[in-house]
């Protein structure tokens, strides 16, 4: 039977298992063979072995499968019987090298349709005698002094088989002398190896060397030997050998001891004096480079260490000689013979191979959803270097319950299913296999694996709802896109594919596929004809959905197309009846004003605002007829008078609600009669009914709310803007008279003393007003000049600098008036001084003329007050209870307004703190000028700047380091002597330049301009 033909049987054997999920123990079958037999030898029949005694044979046709572990292409395996045959050449030695059993291990799988069996195959490859004993050098030399004492032992070189057992070496011989023979010894592992032993005493001047030849023989049938030659020299002898104390030592090493550890101290002793008692110890001369490497033995001490790491699991067992000779002529080494016993740890992991069922991608097996409980899925395969309990796997699994590890034989677990699989809820299982021995402490391997499961067509499409609703409106184009359906089905691939159809239902008489078409792949549903609200208001269709599966699955979903009414249908005139769309009334003469002539009845076909009909007159005799535009009752407006036309027409117009609105009109030819009108008929009160009644339409309700509270938002800014405009125009105005063009200067406030460095004048209105109107204003302190003659020249020729005696009998300083160059009165000129009180009589007010360069810069100035109050804070109170600060501007306790101070660089004018305690480098002192007094170097006019929000005085360079308030001593009269000085304001005026002649003789004193920081209003502030 061909590859494919066992696929499909495979494929059917596997669905089978997975179906009826008959599970049976693992068995092991063990088999013999030879190496180098021919390919195609008979190994054994599985299915003449396994099932012969079994009884779940039942006579059905079984079927193999190899799994391919452990296992190249030495054994082949005929899937119809299970008969193992030999797949190509098997070299023993190289597959197991010296292993005493060789075994050649893989997994066969046997099912049929009512079980499924896994079977552990074990091939014992039985070793041939096709290799013969091998010397490692075909001649050596060996070297033996005369004086060597008979018996002594020489190791030579041994052979080596790389068959095993019986085949293997069991014998040496030497060729015949007279002074030689050999000792064939065991190791410990059982490899012989041969001794030269000295029979008779050497005379190296009788014979000096002696040519042997040593033969291997193994037990192999025919037999098989190697040979060596082997020169004997006979040298000159020290009569004395090193003796070690032991003759052989055995040692036990764990694998994990470190490189340099100490295995042996060995010592031998040696009585012969100087170079001849001298011992030096090496290895053996037959000792191989493997023990060169592993071991290291040190030449004076004779300490015998490890030079590399050892492994139990590659040889477990060293053997090696190391000889003692002395460093006299000839000498006679003394050999000791060392047996390492290698001990085992627990230093390998466990490894996991892992075998799937199925797979096509590595590390992923794959089971249907439809898999029954304990069905097989892959198969897992534990194996650990070590021996004992080191070597003792225990293996679990961990990531799902819906799997676990069922043991098949010794090292090897099976994954199977333990509840039913969906592939919806669960399509991949991500698990974990830990492998762990059972050393101490154990090693620990873990491996995941992926399970995913293949779909089954266990899913019908389910629609996103059991009933769509859609609207429609009417007179739509045909093709028109409706809506669309929407089906999930959670399977994949084709089973999850959904196709939608139009169940076969009748509507009106007709197939519903002539109203609605319906697209299979995307379920959007497409008018085919254009729908009439007026003939159906609703369309009824059923859609399915079904998959593409085998068998398939569908679900279905109800949609209801809802029709929605259109304003196309025009108001249709029932009464009065038309013709030819006019009609007759009669009307009698004598009808009085209100008398209902006729009532105009209108329908419409449409439904909702559509047929909302209104009634109006377009033409006519308006004076004479009105309408009632609810009702259409047309009534008279006057009395008929007698001379009116036999015949009156109106034209009626009735208009629906609809957007646009239709309207139908028709033409009403009014009849006079002579008579008076039945009793009967209505007569229609004005102000009454429906045409009192107020129609409003909503989009007219929503207009008006909607400009109502535009009109209020705008109301709201513009009150915003108002207040905002109002704020900025008054601070604006404080602006001007605070720190407009003749600037801002402090001030103090009065206060009476008679401290003759403070003259004060006014004291008793002064001190009353220092947080008056003027509080809010920047305000410094300042000293006037002297009033020395001829320190200044008035503008006018013949004028003087002081004006006539004020109202309290004292001389008042003038000065001169920019605009018009007259002398005013210090404390009579309006606008001179803007502080509450100045100019008024109620505080005296001194001129202070400053030369700027080209013109005279007057400033007023009022005598500082000082605050008698303490804060109780102590000397180092910075702010006394005069002087506090709030926010960013200072706020005093009278109220007034104290400007914000700007950066550290700004300067104050002088205080009355600086004219008693000194001046620092954040004020300025304009020096009294006296008759001795030398003029003072003009300093630059600076400009003002913000002062910062603190009061305190900054270094000044020229004068001190710092000025703390701490050093400032008390007196009776200032209780805070360093306080927060309500600022005194200056105004300056500009008066003509003096003569040029005088320039020269006049100080200049710069005073700093302050410019406000602009004032914005927020726009939150209204």
């Amino acid at each position: 039977m061909g590859g494919r033909g066992w696929n499909g049987l495979l494929v059917f054997t596997c669905a089978s298992v997975l179906v009826l999920a008959a599970f049976t123990q693992g068995k092991t079958m063990k088999y013999q063979t030879f190496e180098e037999d021919a390919p195609g030898t008979v190994i054994g029949n599985l299915a003449k072995d396994v099932y012969s005694t079994s009884p779940f044979s039942g006579g059905s046709r079984n079927s193999f499968k190899m799994m391919k572990q452990f296992n190249s292409s030495f054994i082949r395996l005929r899937e119809s019987d299970g008969q193992l045959t030999i797949g190509e050449r098997v070299d023993r030695e190289r597959i197991c090298k010296h292993t005493l059993h060789c075994l050649i291990a893989f997994d066969v799988v046997s099912f049929s349709k009512e079980q499924f069996k896994l079977i552990h195959v074990e091939v014992e490859v039985r070793d041939i005698n096709d290799n013969s004993p091998e010397f490692p050098r075909k001649e050596s030399s060996l070297e033996i002094s005369e004086n060597t004492a008979v018996g002594t032992r020489i190791p030579l070189d041994f052979a080596v088989d790389e068959d095993v057992g019986v085949n293997y070496i069991q014998s040496y011989q030497i060729s015949v002398n007279s002074h030689f023979s050999i000792d064939v010894l065991s190791r410990a592992d059982g490899v012989k190896y041969a001794e030269l032993v000295l029979m008779k005493e050497l005379d190296r001047e009788t014979q000096a060397s002696y040519a042997l030849e040593l033969v291997a023989m193994d037990g192999g049938n025919p037999s098989r030997s190697g040979t060596t030659r082997i020169n004997v020299k006979v040298k000159d002898y020290n009569d004395n050998s090193p003796v070690f104390d032991r003759s052989s030592f055995s040692v036990d090493l764990p694998e994990d001891a470190p490189v340099g550890s100490l295995l042996l101290d060995l010592n031998a002793e040696d009585p012969d004096e100087g170079l001849n008692g001298e011992v030096v110890y090496g290895f053996g001369n037959q000792v191989p480079p493997e023990i060169r490497q592993l071991f290291r033995v040190d030449r004076k001490t004779g300490r015998l260490t490890l030079e590399s790491p050892v492994d139990f699991e590659s040889k477990n067992t060293y053997e090696f000689d190391v000889q003692a000779t002395d460093l006299g002529p000839n000498p006679s080494p003394a050999i000791c013979k060392i047996v390492v016993q290698v001990q085992d740890v627990n230093d390998n992991a466990p490894e996991i191979s892992i075998t799937p069922m199925t797979s096509i991608t590595a590390g992923i097996a794959y089971i249907t959803e439809a898999a029954a409980r304990e069905s097989f899925v892959a198969l897992v395969s534990t194996s650990d270097r070590d021996s004992g309990a080191n070597g003792q796997v225990h293996c679990t699994l961990y990531g799902h319950d819906h799997f676990r590890l069922q043991q098949a034989y010794e090292d090897s677990f099976m994954i199977v299913s333990t509840s039913p699989l969906d592939r919806e809820k669960i399509p991949e299982y991500n698990l974990t296999v830990v492998a762990e021995d059972l050393g101490s402490p154990p090693f620990r391997t873990i491996s995941q694996y992926t399970i995913r499961l293949t779909d089954e067509n266990d899913n019908a499409p389910v629609f996103s709802k059991p009933v769509y609703e859609v609207a429609v409106v009417e007179n739509n184009a045909p093709g028109s896109y409706i809506t669309t359906v929407v089906a999930r089905d959670m399977d994949m691939g084709s089973n999850g594919k959904v196709t939608y159809k139009l169940a076969d239902t009748y509507f009106m008489g007709s197939p519903i596929s002539t109203f609605v078409s319906l697209d299979p792949a995307s379920g959007s549903l497409y008018a085919l004809r254009s729908f009439n609200y007026e003939v159906m208001k609703q369309l009824e269709l059923r859609i399915t959905a079904s998959d593409g599966g085998s068998p398939p699955l569908s679900g279905s979903a109800s949609v209801y197309v809802r029709i929605i009414d259109q304003n196309d249908n025009a108001p249709l005139i029932l009464q009065p009846p038309l013709n030819n769309g006019s009609a007759e009334v009669l009307l009698s003469r004598d009808a009085p004003t209100g008398y209902i002539v006729t009532r105009v009845e209108a329908r419409d076909a449409d439904e909702g605002m559509n047929s909302e009909l209104s009634y109006g007159l377009a033409t006519g005799e308006p004076s004479v007829f009105s309408v009632n535009k609810v009702t259409g009752d047309i009534y008279l407006n006057q009395v008929l008078s007698h001379d009116v036309d036999e015949t009156l027409s109106v034209t009626v117009t009735v208009s629906d609600n609809g957007r646009p609105a239709l309207t139908s009109t028709a033409t009403l030819h009014f009849l006079i009669i002579a008579g008076s009108p039945p009793s009967d008929r209505t007569v229609y009160q004005a102000g009454g009914g429906d045409e009192a009644r107020a129609q409003w339409d909503l989009s007219v309700v929503i207009i008006v709310v909607l400009a109502g509270s535009c009109t209020l938002l705008l109301l709201a800014i513009i009150l915003i803007a108002t207040t905002c405009n109002r704020r900025r125009r008054d601070k604006s105005g404080e602006d001007s008279d605070s720190y407009g063009e003749k600037g801002t200067l402090e001030r103090g406030r009065g206060h009476a003393g008679d401290n003759p460095l403070l003259p004060l004048h006014g004291a008793a209105g002064g001190g009353g007003r220092a947080g008056g109107e003027g509080g809010g204003a920047e305000v410094f302190d300042g000293h006037s000049f002297s009033s020395q003659p001829g320190a200044f020249t008035p503008a006018h020729p013949g004028g003087s600098d002081m004006c006539s005696a004020s109202e309290d009998g004292s001389e008042v300083p003038c000065v001169y008036d920019s605009d018009n160059n007259s002398k005013v009165r210090g404390n009579k000129h309006e606008g001179y001084s803007t502080l509450p009180g100045y100019g008024n009589g109620k505080e005296a007010v001194r001129p202070i003329t400053i030369w700027k360069g080209n013109s005279y810069t007057t400033i007023s100035a009022r005598d500082p007050a000082f605050s008698g109050k303490d804060s109780g804070k102590g000397d180092s109170d910075f702010n006394d209870s005069d002087s506090d600060v709030s926010g960013d501007t200072g706020l005093k306790k009278d109220g007034a307004m104290v400007p914000p101070m700007g950066g550290q660089n700004a300067l104050w004018a002088c205080t009355s703190e600086c004219k008693v305690l000194g001046h620092s480098d954040r004020c300025w002192s304009p020096s009294a000028t006296r008759a001795n007094a030398a003029p003072s170097p003009a300093p630059t006019l600076s400009s003002f700047s913000s002062l910062p929000k603190t009061a305190s005085l900054p270094r000044d360079p020229n004068r001190r380091d710092n000025y703390y308030q701490a050093h400032i001593p008390k007196t009776v009269g200032l209780q805070s002597v360093y306080e927060k000085v309500l600022h005194s304001e200056y105004d300056y005026v500009l008066v003509t330049p003096p003569r040029p002649a005088r320039v020269q003789e006049i100080s200049e004193v710069a005073i700093p301009v302050y410019t406000p920081t602009p004032t914005h209003c927020p726009n939150n502030d209204v």
